[in-house]
């Protein structure tokens, strides 16, 4: 029977516990991270699909520093941070055609 990977173990060696609490701690702040990030983009596409072009230009300028924070910190590839920004700004320029 294969076991979850997300099963805990025992640690015995002190380093070992020691990293296991940070693991908790980093764990914590990589899912508010990537919960931010996907929160961000969404409201950008919101504000597309509304068709309001100021507001998403607004709202996407705001967004450009959260996606590239993230990347900074490593949570992502700072290709995929270019990649989210690149598409959205499509959206937002094709709403002037």
């Amino acid at each position: 029977m294969a076991t979850s990977s997300k099963a805990k173990k025992t640690v015995r060696i002190a380093s070992g516990r020691k990293r296991a609490r940070q693991d908790v701690k980093l764990n914590a702040a990589n899912t508010a991270l990537r919960s931010k990030f996907r929160t961000v983009i969404k409201n950008v596409q919101k504000a597309v699909v509304t068709g309001d072009k100021s507001k998403a230009a607004e709202i996407f300028k705001a967004a450009q520093s959260v996606i590239d924070s993230v990347a900074d910190k490593g949570l992502f590839h700072k290709n995929k941070a270019a990649r989210h920004k690149s598409r959205l700004a499509a959206k937002i320029k094709a709403l002037a055609a």
